[in-house]
């Protein structure tokens, strides 16, 4: 049995003061944010801040939700800009008229969900490939998507807009979408978790019979599933986060995302604070609920990652 003093040494001690005090000033900004959307405006630009509500108010709230209206859902038809009259996409409306800014977190939930399912499909194929299969020119292929990792996104702007006016997905949500599906990280991250995947299983799945569908469904991905728990929560994140793109490829008020929608309130209301901090305050919700479901991938594949090898 370990003594007291083996259980509570001074390395352990201050290892955990140091890493309540980075948690802290970590989490410090979103408790000012989120009890800073309970203020009245008096509260918030008080010059002595207040670091607890001294009066709970839902002020904020209801300005938020009570600004312009949108319709729940719009769906719009590709490609339909050529047979319209005003040469703009045919867009069909679809449940009743909500706040703009419950429109907005549905565009921006919508956007990083998909985005980081595609992401995570394609990325796991192509990192098995590249990982298990040989065919030619598999190094260079590979050398590129590292290349590519370090090509900022301002460099391919301009082709990847035009590439989106000219498929008509230009302000529409899958131009913010499909350029996220072959994140170069992805690719990289899952061919290294298919590295660690055994050749000897592969090998008596095909004895077996499986074809390579089967091979990749029930023996590839089941393993290497910590590693796209870590890749949904960077590609969520990634997407819900990526401002500058949404900026680019967004303009109409009823398809912009919640970061884009804060933007605005801020530029329309430039001193209330406390619409500002309501907005941000939903617009982290969907993140933290996506964290704590994936955390446990999450942590597998950074430990995992860690000892392999």
């Amino acid at each position: 049995m370990k003594s007291k003093s083996q259980k509570y040494s001074p390395y352990k001690i201050v290892s955990i003061i140091i890493l309540m005090i980075l948690a802290f000033l970590f989490a410090f900004p979103l408790y000012w944010i989120v009890t800073g959307s309970f203020k009245t405006g008096l509260s918030i630009n008080s010059i002595t801040p207040d670091w607890w509500p001294k009066e709970w108010v839902l002020t904020n709230y209801q300005k938020l939700f009570s600004r312009q209206m949108a319709p729940l859902w719009e769906f719009a038809v590709p490609f339909s800009d050529h047979f319209s009259k005003d040469g703009a996409l045919i867009t069909f409306s679809a449940g009743p008229k909500v706040p703009a800014a419950i429109r907005w977190l549905l565009n921006t939930v919508f956007m990083s969900v998909t985005s980081m399912v595609l992401t995570c499909i394609t990325a796991a194929m192509a990192g098995y490939v590249l990982a298990k299969k040989r065919f030619p020119g598999k190094h260079l292929l590979f050398t590129l998507i590292v290349c590519a990792m370090a090509l900022p996104k301002q460099v391919i702007l301009i082709p990847l807009l035009r590439e989106m006016s000219a498929l008509s997905f230009y302000n529409t949500i899958w131009a913010v979408i499909l350029p996220t599906v072959g994140w170069p990280f992805g690719v990289f991250l899952m061919k290294q978790f298919s590295e660690g995947v055994p050749d000897e299983m592969m090998e008596a799945a095909r004895i077996d019979g499986a074809s390579e569908w089967k091979t990749f469904t029930n023996i590839i991905f089941p393993m290497v599933k910590p590693g796209v728990g870590a890749l949904a929560i960077f590609t969520f994140i990634n997407s819900w986060n990526d401002y500058f793109m949404q900026l680019i490829m967004l303009s109409s008020t009823n398809k912009l995302t919640i970061s884009l929608g804060i933007a605005k309130l801020q530029a329309e209301n430039a001193t209330d604070f406390g619409l500002i901090m309501a907005g941000a305050t939903l617009a982290a919700v969907p993140i933290i609920i996506v964290f704590l479901i994936f955390q446990k991938y999450f942590t597998q594949g950074i430990t995992m990652g860690a000892v392999k090898g």
